[in-house]
């Protein structure tokens, strides 16, 4: 069974280490693509450059490779709304799509103001938000918001890895925020000020902070239903790692949004916590950074989303998960070969 997983983050690196350790009958033949050769590709039994198309271009080419490689599984992140999309035709050339959910599903996880509005899950609710795209709109925005909550924080709509995230400072100016060594703040009056030369801009978000520990969620979905969820709770002080902490109101919580979504495949979803309950941040239609960590507390999530996709999950043994793991992670150097 020849299975491609096209370019995404470098996490594709475990995944598929986990994958070739669990498949001891060397029943998958893993192909990886990218723009360029990248650490990810020595996980790979075989690697494949990718074109620098775009849209129904790439669509096309993608097709055509499923073809020439005789590709019978694709497991795509690259334009993986557009390629869930065409699920019909790549089915009819042989090749099944492994997406984690619909074109629409997608497009809203990749959008927080639109997703929040459509969340309904009442035990972990995500916080309250106020989109804006004018200085005008943050102003009344800030406002409503400020009445409730002690601190308040803004992010871009559409971003990964917390790109953009920043509290709201109302005591320092930008400048001295910087040279103290803090990270992730901006000044209040600054950004005011920087927001009212702008026009409009990208949708942002201004949002109640959310103070407590953060979860990561690694899960394995089939159609809607849960299969496994392994939550890492990140701990405050610098080097203790994360712990495997499955708490029933997380679990629930995360079974509820597989099935609103229907999602599939391997997916993150985050939560925070705030006074005592569990807020929900996002849902990461994707492997997440820290997937090897969370495998490390017994189910190996890619291999299971990939066998349970190709086989059935009733054909699965699902190890339990270990609670009160404490994991890490470290790198290492390797050579990637001649430029």
């Amino acid at each position: 069974m020849r299975v491609w997983y096209n370019q995404t983050y470098s996490s594709i690196y475990n995944a598929m280490t986990l994958i070739r350790q669990h498949d001891g009958a060397g029943r998958y033949h893993l192909i990886y693509t990218a723009s360029s050769r990248t650490v990810a590709a020595h996980a790979a039994h075989q690697f494949e450059l990718e074109p620098p198309l775009k849209g129904n271009d790439y669509l096309e080419w993608c097709l055509d490779f499923c073809r020439r490689q005789d590709i019978g599984i694709f497991v795509p992140h690259r334009e993986a709304a557009l390629i869930s999309g065409a699920r019909e035709r790549f089915a009819a050339i042989g090749a099944r799509v492994l997406a984690v959910a619909s074109p629409e599903v997608l497009a809203l996880l990749h959008d927080k103001a639109r997703f929040y509005a459509t969340v309904d899950l009442p035990m972990a609710a995500p916080p309250e938000t106020v989109p804006f795209h004018t200085a005008e709109q943050f102003d009344a925005g800030h406002a409503a918001l400020r009445a409730k909550y002690p601190q308040l924080c803004v992010k871009p709509a559409k971003s990964v890895y917390g790109l953009g995230f920043a509290l709201l400072d109302e005591a320092r100016s930008t400048a001295q925020i910087l040279m103290s060594g803090d990270q992730y703040q901006v000044g209040l009056q600054d950004f005011r000020a920087g927001l009212a030369g702008l026009g409009e801009f990208r949708t942002m978000l201004l949002m109640e902070f959310l103070e407590g520990l953060e979860y990561s969620v690694d899960c394995v979905a089939d159609d809607g239903r849960l299969v496994c969820a392994v939550p890492r709770r990140k701990l405050v002080k610098p080097g203790m790692g994360q712990l495997i902490d499955p708490q029933p109101v997380i679990l629930q919580a995360t079974a509820q949004l597989a099935a609103a979504y229907r999602l599939n495949g391997v997916f993150n979803v985050q939560f925070r916590e705030s006074g005592d309950r569990v807020r929900l941040l996002e849902i990461n239609p994707r492997m997440s950074g820290g997937i090897g960590m969370a495998c490390m507390a017994g189910p190996a999530l890619p291999w299971l989303a990939l066998a349970g996709f190709d086989r059935g999950y009733g054909r699965l043994e699902i190890p339990a998960v270990r609670a009160g793991v404490r994991v890490g992670e470290w790198q290492h150097a390797i050579e990637l070969g001649e430029s």
